[in-house]
This record gives structure tokens, C-alpha cells and sequence, in this order.
């Protein structure tokens, strides 16, 4: 019973840290502040949305449900991206890093197994960073590192809340964990050389 209690803490926390992540990540949005890339958005968005069914049927329980939140989320971030304009310069490499993406996602379909699908999708996430990292490398002022510290975190507190621990349940959360650790270092060195 104990055990549960911390899992539903751990879940709680992650929850949390979802929203304090987007709130003022959507306000900024808003303000013109913040311009997210769409690509990557949609991509995060269809990823974590179906990683949170995979991670459901391979029993990760109170833990997954911070990724499902965050995917609900994140696909009206894309949508709004879209709406506000706030990064549509699309260059070839984006392309190219979509088309993966997207030309991976029947892939998770096919497997039918849950492991490939969190494997096969965190690898299309993965990709998602691809838009992201080359605009962020350009323009580091304009991403939140707020909001992607708070997601590295919440990742954390994701792992810790899951019911059952295995590859399936964990890749993802980790994954964008140290995805989101490797951007912000490089957003943190970018802002030190690039003048506003």
C-alpha cells in the first residue's frame, strides 16, 4: 500500500510539473515570446499520446499517466503553433526529420507489441528534437528553459511513479529526459556565444 502511495506522489509531481511546464510555456506562445517549432510539436504530440496507450497496456498504471496528459497537451501546443505562426520556417532538413517521423508511426501498428512501439516512437520523438535543436541552435533566446528543465524533470518523477519498470515503460520518459538534458546544455552554451 505504501509502495502505491509513493507511485501516486511520484505521478502527481510529474503531473504537476506538466502544467508548471506549460503554462507559462503556452503564455509565452501567446506573447509571441516563445515560437515553437511546429514539426516537432506535432511530432511529440502523436508520440506521447500513443507511447502513453503502449505504456497503459504494459502495465506502467499511475506512472503513464503524466505522458498522457502531457501528449493531450502537447498536440494543442502544435495546434496553436500552427494558428500563432510561431515557427513555420521549414527547411529541408525538417522535412527530412517529419517524413521520418511520420513514415516510422505505422510501424507501432504493425508490431502489435508494445516494446517496439515505445522503441519505434521514442525514436520518432527522438527525431521531433531535430526541428527544435537546429532553430534553438540559431535562435537560443527563443526557447524556454524553464520549460524544458521542468520536463526533464517530470520525466524523472514519470519513472518513478511507474508500477512496473521494463523497457517498455521506461524508454520513453528516459529518453526525453536525457533529450531534454542535451538541449538545454546546448541552449545554455548558445546563449553565452549569441548575442540577443
Amino acid at each position: 500500500m505504501m509502495d502505491l502511495e509513493f507511485k501516486l506522489l511520484f505521478s502527481g509531481l510529474a503531473i504537476m510539473l506538466t502544467f508548471v511546464a506549460f503554462v507559462p510555456y503556452i503564455r509565452s506562445i501567446l506573447k509571441g515570446k516563445t515560437r515553437p517549432h511546429v514539426f516537432s510539436w506535432f511530432i511529440w504530440g502523436i508520440t506521447t499520446v500513443i507511447v502513453f496507450l503502449a505504456q497503459l497496456e504494459a502495465d506502467g498504471g499511475v506512472g503513464a499517466w503524466p505522458i498522457g496528459i502531457s501528449g493531450a497537451i502537447t498536440v494543442a501546443v502544435a495546434v496553436l503553433a500552427f494558428i500563432k505562426r510561431a515557427d513555420i520556417s521549414i527547411t529541408r532538413i525538417d522535412w527530412t526529420f517529419f517524413a521520418t517521423a511520420l513514415a516510422s508511426l505505422p510501424f507501432w501498428y504493425l508490431t502489435s507489441d508494445p516494446l517496439w512501439t515505445v522503441v519505434v516512437l521514442t525514436v520518432v520523438d527522438l527525431l521531433g528534437f531535430g526541428p527544435t535543436i537546429r532553430k534553438a541552435y540559431a535562435f537560443p533566446h527563443q526557447e524556454s528553459q524553464l520549460f524544458f528543465l521542468s520536463f526533464m524533470l517530470r520525466n524523472c518523477f514519470a519513472i518513478l511513479a511507474l508500477e512496473s519498470y521494463s523497457v517498455t515503460t521506461v524508454l520513453f520518459p528516459l529518453s526525453i529526459a536525457l533529450a531534454c538534458t542535451v538541449l538545454l546544455t546546448m541552449v545554455a552554451y548558445r546563449r553565452r556565444s549569441v548575442l540577443v
